[in-house]
């Protein structure tokens, strides 16, 4: 007795199924969080308050254009310099005296 064969068909429509379901739930979100990401980026300005992915909550006081280097102010009289990447949120105006 011959094992029943599934036909090329079925098999074209379960590969299909799954790439749909890689698409919405793997690929979508993840380009959408790229795209928010750089205009993010984009947005940044001298003296926009954000907050970076270590917790650290500063005002950028030097945004360099060709290096991805930013500097912010912590308090008035420390300043670090991270990489823009590491930059999660532009903060509302106001956030930190608010702290």
């Amino acid at each position: 007795m011959d094992a029943q064969q599934g036909s090329p068909m079925s098999m074209i429509i379960i590969f299909a199924i799954f790439g749909l379901i890689f698409y919405f739930m793997i690929y979508r979100p993840q380009a959408k969080r790229n795209k928010e990401h750089k205009a993010l980026m984009e947005s940044l300005a001298k003296g926009s308050e954000i907050l970076t992915s270590g917790g650290l909550i500063g005002k950028i006081t030097k945004l360099s254009e060709n290096s991805d280097e930013v500097v912010i102010a912590l308090n008035p009289t420390n300043e670090v310099t991270i990489k823009r990447s590491f930059i999660v949120a532009v903060l509302p105006k106001g956030s930190i005296k608010s702290i």
